[in-house]
């Protein structure tokens, strides 16, 4: 199930003694911050809270939200988790949340009949992402999240299509 509202970072204190928040994020870069005008405090999307301002600060994000004024108030919120609705994230062609892809049968692109196994976590090197795959036989398999071997990704339907680099799979051709 594809869910409405994704975890988008943890408050994890204050910045000054005016209601800004520490945050730390939980997606590929502190500026994909920058592009919301309203987040959420559950998973529902009940608790809506505008964003006054946003600004990355090295590997974490000051934000100021409406209604949080002062450092007392800042305190309150340490530990909370922040949440996005979906529909405000602009994603490029070929890029999805992990929580997406977490879960997906992966499958071989030019041969539909072989499963290698599924998507259980990403590993973000710099380079490019490495997708773990855990086999039918419980080995976990690392694949380079690279466009000449993720061929297709339909998160609707729960399949990935890929053509493996040669020796990632023990049983590859």
């Amino acid at each position: 199930m594809i869910k409405p509202y994704l975890e988008i970072g943890q408050i994890v204190g204050t910045h000054g003694v005016n209601g800004e928040l520490r945050v730390n994020p939980w997606c590929d870069s502190p500026d994909f911050f920058k592009g919301f005008e309203r987040l959420y405090f559950d998973e529902n999307g009940v608790q809506a809270v505008k964003v006054v301002s946003c600004r990355p600060h090295g590997n974490i994000v000051l934000l100021c939200l409406e209604g949080v004024n002062g450092i007392d108030a800042a305190a309150a919120l340490r530990g909370k988790v922040l949440f996005m609705c979906r529909k405000d994230a602009h994603l490029p062609d070929g890029r999805y949340f992990v929580s997406d892809l977490t879960g997906c049968r992966v499958i071989d692109a030019d041969d539909e009949s072989i499963t290698y196994g599924i998507l259980t976590d990403v590993s973000q090197t710099g380079a490019n992402d490495v997708w773990h795959i855990k086999g039918a036989n419980g080995r976990e398999y690392l694949l380079p999240a690279i466009p000449h071997v993720v061929i297709n990704a339909d998160i609707e339907a729960r399949v990935i299509k890929i053509r493996p680099l040669q020796g990632i799979f023990d049983d590859e051709n």
